[in-house]
């Protein structure tokens, strides 16, 4: 991997809006270099702060814009292939629900395995949920941002589902 080269291609994504790889997309950005040179060359890359690796098998270019959804790309990028939405805190914050905001953390509901990351920006907590995919795109909706978000129902039912503090929601919005 050249290291020209690599910024060439690397800006040519940006500009498509492309910011978080796995490291499977950084293979096919890359399909000349073999995995030992592509393991070599993304170390460089990252020692010389092109690239970020925020969570392992995912990194992010550095000189991309980046918006206020990057957290919400970086958990697109691990749950790929799995239904994700906001919820819990994060949403109740958003919606008044309760006081507190959760302004270094981002929680989110996932059909995937749950797991908590921390990265440079904050830290991303995933909660498992067993509810079926019809169940999950009717509780939830669209927004600006790269996931979909929970109906305050929605936020409320999975907050007690899974056994979370309730004693911060403020019962007269709910």
């Amino acid at each position: 991997m050249i290291k020209f080269e690599a910024i060439r291609k690397l800006e040519a994504l940006s500009r498509q809006g492309r910011t978080v790889f796995l490291l499977r997309d950084l293979q096919k950005v890359f399909p000349e270099d073999s995995p030992a040179t592509l393991k070599a060359g993304l170390k460089r890359l990252i020692d010389e702060e092109i690239l970020c690796r925020p969570v392992k098998g995912v990194y992010v270019n550095i000189f991309s814009p980046k918006d206020s959804y990057l957290l919400e790309l970086v958990v697109k990028a691990l749950r790929r292939g799995e239904y994700n939405y906001v919820s819990l805190e994060s949403a109740l914050s958003g919606y008044g629900i309760i006081s507190q905001i959760p302004i270094d953390r981002l929680t989110v509901m996932t059909t995937g395995r749950s797991g908590e990351y921390q990265t440079p920006w904050g830290t991303i907590e995933l909660t498992h949920t067993h509810r079926s995919i019809l169940d999950i795109l009717d509780a939830t909706f669209e927004t600006q941002s790269p996931l979909k978000q929970a109906t305050p129902a929605t936020a409320i039912r999975d907050l007690r589902r899974v056994g979370r503090n309730t004693h911060l929601m403020d019962l007269k919005e709910e």
